[in-house]
């Protein structure tokens, strides 16, 4: 068994008016828990005052333990760099804008010592959020779940408690594209949840774009799932078999017949819908080779500007 019983990633991205609340719930969660930790801020190229907030914690408190990005990675990376170099028998990952309520932490940790290796929260409601958010993930969460080969649960983030055993998984899973949740899930072991309301951001606004919503939602199902090649290939059966249809009735509408098939307009829109057809299965093809190049490169998921952990700083030098 560790020393550390217990350690709290937090990803940080331009957090600092969220950073002092979320430091004294954690604080507060810790002393009701009682047991030894270390919070672990990962501070995900901010362009605010969140890095100097950051370094006065763990000036104060040797438990708080940061690592500073030399530009943004990435919510996953930032995830995945605090699972590198965590100690704890138990982890909890959770964001820095309070949406995810630090007191679950003692209802995770509680449900763990059940025998579980997982416990993840799931929200009943999501406060604050546009009904567009809303619907889109609602949809998102669904779709994941009829199309890809591993049970990913349903109304999900990335809040929620690991063991040792998960994260030794995660460890021996290198791919660049992360999708977190899809990986521990994978993992298997005796998984459990708690359902909690998701509040609204406490403070700042979100860095959750659309855009970077939209290209997580394709790596998770890039990363779990053949769904697109197969549907890509359904295509190019589907109208390869209606185009061979299509050649047989015009022969036999000219030579049987002696007919000319009218209907240029009706051509060129044919031609340019299988265009489109041929160009998006393309598309989809070379966004799995562009994750084999990714891999295949190797390049370092993250780079290290400044962090008070001694074992990162030493392989720096």
């Amino acid at each position: 068994m560790s020393k550390i019983q217990l350690s709290v990633i937090i990803p940080v991205y331009n957090e600092e008016k969220n950073l002092p609340i979320i430091y004294e719930r954690l604080l507060k969660v810790i002393a009701a828990l009682v047991v030894s930790y270390q919070f672990i801020f990962i501070n995900d190229g901010s362009v605010d005052d969140s890095i100097n907030i950051i370094k006065a914690f763990s000036k104060e408190n040797t438990n708080v333990k940061y690592i500073d990005f030399s530009r943004n990675f990435g919510h996953q990376v930032a995830v995945t760099a605090g699972l590198d170099i965590c100690e704890g028998d138990a982890t909890v990952i959770i964001d820095a804008d309070l949406q995810d309520p630090p007191e679950l932490i003692i209802n995770l940790y509680q449900k763990m010592m059940e025998g579980f290796n997982v416990v993840y929260a799931r929200r009943r409601i999501r406060k604050g959020e546009s009904f567009l958010k809303k619907i889109t993930a609602k949809v998102f969460y669904r779709l994941m779940d009829r199309i890809t080969t591993v049970r990913i649960p349903l109304d999900t983030g990335d809040f929620r408690i690991i063991d040792r055993k998960i994260i030794n998984t995660l460890k021996n899973m290198p791919e660049q594209q992360k999708y977190l949740r899809g990986q521990i899930a994978w993992a298997g072991f005796k998984q459990t949840f708690v359902e909690y309301d998701r509040d609204e951001r406490l403070l700042g606004k979100t860095g959750y774009t659309y855009s970077k919503m939209l290209r997580f939602a394709f790596d998770g199902i890039t990363s779990f799932s053949n769904f697109p090649l197969k549907f890509a290939s359904f295509l190019g059966f589907t109208f390869s078999g209606i185009s061979f249809i299509l050649i047989l009735f015009a022969l036999y509408e000219k030579i049987i017949l002696h007919n000319t098939v009218r209907g240029w307009t009706s051509l060129i829109l044919v031609v340019l819908f299988l265009g489109g057809i041929q160009l998006l299965s393309i598309g989809i093809i070379g966004e799995y080779i562009g994750r084999i190049s990714a891999n295949i490169r190797n390049r370092p998921l993250y780079v290290v500007n400044e962090t008070n952990i001694e074992e990162l700083n030493n392989k720096q030098i």
